[in-house]
């Protein structure tokens, strides 16, 4: 299997409603045809929201669960600055702050909000990872 990650989909309770929230953060959808689904392209991966009972069904899983899922996601800011910026854009398209931005103990700064699902996101300023062009980050060997 190649090293990569290719698509995110998150099962999401009201499909319109999250549209709407990715949309409010300025994102454009891809594929704006697709009935059911909407993608968003994010550099090299994907962002898909897809209704969570057929994405549970799809996976033959139960849709019900509650709790912290396991994992988050994560949006690098260029500047320290920008991870303010970026969690007040985030609330005030819908999401509901979870920890305010503060130096962690790895040497930057960082702060969460969660999506309208509650898919819990971390907006950080790395200065270990530096952001190229693309948007992409490039982890040191």
């Amino acid at each position: 299997m190649e090293q990569r990650l290719s698509l995110i989909t998150l099962g999401v309770a009201d499909l319109d409603r999250s549209r709407a929230f990715y949309e409010r953060l300025g994102w454009r959808r891809s594929l704006a045809q697709a009935t059911g689904v909407v993608f968003f392209q994010l550099g090299g991966i994907g962002l898909s929201l897809y209704p969570r009972d057929s994405l549970a069904a799809d996976a033959k899983l139960s849709p019900e669960g509650s709790g912290f899922p396991g994992f988050t996601l994560a949006y690098n800011a260029r500047t320290r600055e920008q991870v303010d910026a970026t969690l007040a854009e985030a609330v005030s398209a819908g999401a509901t702050l979870l920890k305010p931005a503060e130096d962690v103990f790895w040497g930057g700064y960082s702060g969460y909000f969660a999506d309208p699902d509650g898919f819990a996101w971390e907006v950080a300023w790395n200065p270990g990872l530096p952001i190229g062009d693309d948007g992409g980050i490039r982890i040191p060997d």
